[in-house]
Protein backbone atom coordinates (compact mmCIF):
# COMPACT_ATOMS: atom_id res chain seq x y z
CA UNK A 1 0.00 0.00 0.00
CA UNK A 2 1.54 3.18 -1.14
CA UNK A 3 0.12 5.20 1.35
CA UNK A 4 1.63 2.87 4.42
CA UNK A 5 5.09 3.38 2.89
CA UNK A 6 5.12 6.94 2.40
CA UNK A 7 3.61 7.34 6.21
CA UNK A 8 6.37 4.77 7.19
CA UNK A 9 9.53 6.09 5.07
CA UNK A 10 8.38 9.98 5.98
CA UNK A 11 8.69 8.71 9.95
CA UNK A 12 11.49 6.88 10.00
CA UNK A 13 13.25 9.96 7.51
CA UNK A 14 12.07 12.15 10.22
CA UNK A 15 13.71 10.60 12.55
CA UNK A 16 16.69 9.47 11.91
CA UNK A 17 17.05 13.36 11.53
CA UNK A 18 16.60 13.29 15.48
CA UNK A 19 13.76 16.05 14.33
CA UNK A 20 10.33 16.40 15.45
CA UNK A 21 6.78 16.80 13.51
CA UNK A 22 6.81 20.56 14.00
CA UNK A 23 10.31 20.99 13.43
CA UNK A 24 9.30 19.40 9.77
CA UNK A 25 6.51 21.10 9.35
CA UNK A 26 8.46 24.49 9.65
CA UNK A 27 11.12 23.38 7.20
CA UNK A 28 8.60 22.37 4.69
CA UNK A 29 5.93 24.99 4.93
CA UNK A 30 3.08 22.53 6.98
CA UNK A 31 1.95 22.00 10.22
CA UNK A 32 2.80 20.05 12.89
CA UNK A 33 -0.90 18.17 12.31
CA UNK A 34 -0.77 17.92 8.58
CA UNK A 35 2.78 16.09 9.73
CA UNK A 36 0.68 14.02 11.80
CA UNK A 37 -1.84 13.26 9.82
CA UNK A 38 0.72 11.91 7.20
CA UNK A 39 2.51 9.97 9.45
CA UNK A 40 -1.30 8.28 10.42
CA UNK A 41 -2.34 7.49 7.10
CA UNK A 42 -5.14 9.83 8.06
CA UNK A 43 -4.06 12.38 5.22
CA UNK A 44 -3.04 11.39 1.14
CA UNK A 45 -0.24 14.14 0.64
CA UNK A 46 -0.66 15.82 -2.45
CA UNK A 47 2.25 15.59 -5.22
CA UNK A 48 3.88 19.02 -3.95
CA UNK A 49 4.32 17.61 -0.42
CA UNK A 50 5.60 14.86 -1.88
CA UNK A 51 8.09 16.73 -3.44
CA UNK A 52 8.97 19.34 -1.36
CA UNK A 53 9.39 16.32 1.82
CA UNK A 54 11.88 14.00 -0.94
CA UNK A 55 13.46 17.32 -1.40
CA UNK A 56 13.98 17.74 2.48
CA UNK A 57 15.03 14.88 2.54
CA UNK A 58 17.31 14.27 -0.47
CA UNK A 59 15.77 11.40 -1.37
CA UNK A 60 13.43 10.53 -4.52
CA UNK A 61 9.85 10.85 -4.80
CA UNK A 62 10.09 6.92 -5.80
CA UNK A 63 11.43 6.18 -2.77
CA UNK A 64 8.64 7.82 -0.94
CA UNK A 65 6.03 6.37 -2.29
CA UNK A 66 7.65 2.86 -2.42
CA UNK A 67 8.43 2.70 -6.27
CA UNK A 68 12.10 2.52 -5.75
CA UNK A 69 14.21 0.76 -2.39
CA UNK A 70 17.05 3.05 -3.50
CA UNK A 71 17.07 6.50 -1.16
CA UNK A 72 18.71 8.72 -3.61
Amino acid sequence: MVEEIFANRLKTLRTEKSMTQEELAQQIGLTQRKISKLEKLQLMPSPEIIANIAKFFEVSADYMLGLSNDNI
